[in-house]
Order: C-alpha cells, then structure tokens, then sequence
C-alpha cells in the first residue's frame, strides 16, 4: 500500500557528477541547487566527503553544504566513506550522511577500498562520533547497501550476505538502512521481495528509502513496484545524470522530470513544481554541455491541462 506522498531526493550534484569528465565550477553547482531547491525538492545529496584525488568532481564539497545550509528549507544530505568523512560533514554542517556498503566485497574494495568488516567499524566509530555531539548536531545517519541487486563484478549476490549485512550495520547504530541498485540489475519482481525480505530482519521504519538506476530502462517500474511496498522517499537524478565509476557497465540514475511526473499523474504529491523543475536543465546544460540529458517528459512537454497531484483539504 502506497503513501499520500513521497520525498524525491536529488542526487545529481553527488551520484551524477561523480560520473563526469568535468569539474562543474562552484558558482554553477550552487545555483544548479538553488534551483533544484526553489523548484520544492526538500533533499539534495549536494556532494560527497572523498578524496579528492580520486573524485576532484567532489573537492568542494564542504563549501557546497555550507552554502546550501543557507536555503530554507532544505535537507543538505552528503556521502560519507569513512569517519573522516563524517566528521569533515558535520564540522561542514550537513543535515544527513550515508555510508556505502557494497553487498558485493570486491565491489567494496575497488568503491571505498574497505571489506565488509572495515565497513561495519567504520560504522560503529560514527556512531560513536556522532552520539558526543549535541542532540541538535547530530545528522541523520544511513547506511546505504550498494550493489544490493547484483553486482557487475561478482554477480548476484547470496541473500543472505545481504540480509545479514543489513543487520550489522543497524546493530552498528546506523538510524536507517537504503537499498541501492547500483548497477541497474533490478526489476520490479526483485526490488518486492528484497524490501519484504531486509525489513522482514529490521523492521518496516528501518527501510523507507532507495535508490535506483535505469541502466536497462526499469528505473520506473522499479520506482513503482517500491512504491507499492510502502517505500516513500526516492532517489533520482535530473536528466538522469550519473553512475558509479567502479562499477563497470553502471548507468544514470532514474530521471527526477520522469519520476515527479509519474507521481504526480497518480496524484502522489511530490512537492515539486515540474514547469520549474524542467528549466533547471539549462542551467545543468550550458555548465556541461558534454554531458548527455535523458528523460522523456522534457522532451515531450507536460499534457495539455496537467495539473499534478491535488493538494489535500485540510479538515478541521
């Protein structure tokens, strides 16, 4: 049974500029997420707390969250690979944190170069990290399980490895757990059981969020058959931009345009203007026009007398 409304997350800044050959400048990126965020998305992923040797895509990331936090109103969400990473997003201000753990462990060891046991301690030290900070202080902690459909290294993945996983890092302290379809090897009959499955060891409230790619086109369908199992915030990427640079063969995320109009034509309330949405795409164009744009509802244009989903009544 779905909810009323969901959160669409944004993560272009992070997952779909890490995939690029460019740098996108500082001044665009932020008005990019000026936009995003005047167009009623709630939660940007604005970046990520990584070497920046290794992705020089994220090497302002802390600069991002601190001038994001001044936008009303909106969730600054940041990845984290380690507690370094962690702590460099709270000294920056962000609001919530995931770490990745990749079910596969070889995909683990080229992504973040840890093993499933380096994960899970890391894990525990945040937890740690976080709990001496002040109450208020303290961001919302994910721990986010990559590759959880398949691997383009290893192959599916024993469900038990998952669900196990999904157990350590809630025991480690971790406030919820993502599911992530990193490599696009999701379809609809999977990412059902798999949710049935995770909450079925963690609880309902520990998996609301995930995160999906459309590499062979059942971002959607996915995003719908999740929808139905209750999940109620979604990750997506305007245009599509993105994929996972250690992850052979992995492609762009789920379109944000595609996926607000999808829920808006249901009457699922997204909160997003999509007129306002769409134009964001000139200001992500003319600061990387080398990269490719996807999405359908842009290209087609809103149905004549679309409204969107209805705004509920109050009763009092």
């Amino acid at each position: 049974m779905g909810v009323s409304k969901v959160l669409i997350s944004e993560v272009g800044p992070r997952d779909g500029l890490q995939n690029c050959g460019s740098v996108m400048p500082f001044q665009e990126k932020m008005r990019w997420i000026r936009a995003l965020a005047s167009a009623g998305l709630r939660e940007i992923e604005v970046g990520s707390f990584v070497s920046p040797k290794v992705l020089p895509q994220m090497a302002d990331t802390a600069d991002v969250v601190v001038e994001a936090r001044k936008i009303d109103g909106l969730e600054i969400a940041v990845l984290v690979p380690n507690l370094k990473g962690a702590e460099l997003a709270v000294k920056a201000g962000a609001a919530k944190i995931t770490l990745p753990l990749s079910v596969s462990e070889t995909h683990s060891l080229r992504n973040i170069r840890q093993t499933h046991d380096q994960v899970i301690a890391q894990a525990v030290a945040i937890v740690a990290m976080l709990k001496d900070l002040p109450v208020g202080q303290r961001p919302y902690f994910e721990g986010s399980l990559s590759t959880a459909f398949g691997c383009t290294i290893e192959g599916p993945i024993p469900e038990r490895q998952i669900l196990r996983l999904a157990e350590r890092l809630l025991d480690a302290g971790c406030d919820e757990i993502g599911l992530s379809d990193t490599t696009g090897y999701g379809d609809p009959h999977s990412v059902r059981h798999l949710i049935r499955a995770v909450r079925g060891v963690i609880g309902d409230d520990k998996v609301t969020g995930v995160h999906l790619h459309n590499t062979r086109g059942l971002g959607l369908a996915n995003a719908l058959a999740a929808y139905d199992e209750g999940i109620s915030t979604f990750d997506s990427s305007l245009g599509g931009l993105g994929g996972c640079p250690t992850a052979p063969g992995a492609s762009g995320n789920i379109v944000t345009e595609d996926l607000v109009f999808m829920f808006e034509s249901m009457g699922i309330d997204t909160g997003v203007d999509l007129d306002a949405l769409i134009a964001c795409r000139e200001i992500l164009a003319g600061a990387m026009p080398e990269e490719e744009l996807y999405g359908f509802v842009p290209r087609a244009g809103l149905p004549l007398g679309f409204k969107g989903a209805p705004v509920p009544v109050a009763v009092e």
